[in-house]
């Protein structure tokens, strides 16, 4: 492969590439964050942040499983990455992945409406709130999960 994954992003700067370089471990990365991380090697602080990009990076893409507290820590990066996504017209997810994303929302927010609950908000009060709080979690969890299967396909290729 002597080209980026098409729709991927910069794991330094969160950003589409300039100039791809491809480092020995096989990560794109833009040219000149990879040279910023060469040429600050030295300095501690600079290197520590793009160490820490890298292992956030790793641990969305890598493909190993995750504890439920990881996960609900990487909501918020995949469920931006998502939009973000989603709202670019240049950039393409798959049509079944779109549409189950879609339909986690519009179910998760049609219960999140309806009167009908498991816990009633009218006799528990703001207890009954609870099951609509764990159906949104649910809700995110699935987008998140989906999100993160399209991008490791796109970073493992398999």
């Amino acid at each position: 492969m002597n080209r980026p994954p098409e729709n991927d992003l910069c794991s330094i700067c969160h950003s589409h590439f300039t100039a791809p370089a491809q480092a020995n471990c096989s990560h794109w990365f833009c040219g000149n964050c990879i040279m910023l991380v060469w040429r600050h090697g030295s300095t501690l602080q600079p290197f520590a942040d793009v160490l820490g990009n890298l292992e956030t990076y790793n641990r969305l893409f890598g493909g190993r499983s995750t504890s439920l507290v990881q996960r609900m820590q990487d909501l918020p990066f995949l469920l931006r990455r998502l939009l973000r996504e989603m709202m670019d017209p240049q950039r393409t997810l798959p049509f079944v992945i779109r549409a189950r994303v879609y339909i986690a929302m519009i179910l998760s927010a049609v219960y999140i409406i309806s009167p009908i609950d498991i816990i009633p908000e009218g006799v528990l009060g703001i207890v009954g709130l609870l099951d609509d709080l764990l159906i949104a979690l649910i809700c995110f969890l699935h987008v998140a999960a989906l999100y993160r299967s399209v991008l490791y396909f796109r970073h493992a290729g398999s």
